[in-house]
């Protein structure tokens, strides 16, 4: 984002989320949701129901990228579906405003895809890429990722009014 600040050092290490990590990681997706231009979540969502839906049993896993203590950036990866679509992978992904276009969301996905690709997913689909996150889309793209197909019109940009949701997928089988 324009304006952003990044961190002092783009030194970082990405790692498991722990519990002590919640109380930095709810401040990350408090502000992004309430910017309402990313995420198709309620801005009116608590503490308690942001946490059920990011730090979710195994076989998801969330993570968290550090700058020593500071966490600059969130991630969860899971099936994307239960039972006869669980073979593909999805995800979400936010990274703090003071940490912005700093590589920490590149690292964030990276990540995800390795985490992917050591359980044997066959792919990774994102379901609801707000059409006018192209920094997250040129991202996207640049790692792999193509887009399937476009929902016009499914999210409400607080700007820009009624715009498309991607639905991205990765391809992880070879050969």
């Amino acid at each position: 984002m324009v304006g952003t600040t990044p961190p002092a050092t783009s030194a970082f290490t990405i790692r498991e989320a722990r519990e002590d990590d919640w109380s930095q990681v709810w401040p990350v997706i408090r502000d992004v949701v309430t910017e309402q231009q990313t995420f198709a979540y309620d801005p009116a969502m608590t503490e308690q129901e942001a946490r059920r839906i990011w730090f979710l049993p195994a076989p998801a896993r969330a993570v968290v990228a550090v700058d020593g203590d500071r966490v600059l950036g969130t991630a969860n990866m899971y099936p994307n579906r239960p039972g006869p679509g669980s073979h593909v992978a999805s995800g979400s992904l936010m990274v703090a405003r003071h940490a912005r276009n700093a590589g920490v969301g590149r690292a964030l996905v990276t990540d995800m895809i390795a985490w992917a690709r050591r359980n044997a997913f066959a792919a990774i689909q994102f379901n609801a890429v707000v059409e006018t996150n192209t920094s997250a889309i040129h991202l996207y793209e640049s790692l792999g990722f193509v887009t399937l197909g476009v929902a016009p019109g499914a999210f409400r940009h607080p700007t820009r009014g009624e715009v498309g949701l991607r639905i991205m997928w990765l391809e992880l089988r070879t050969g």
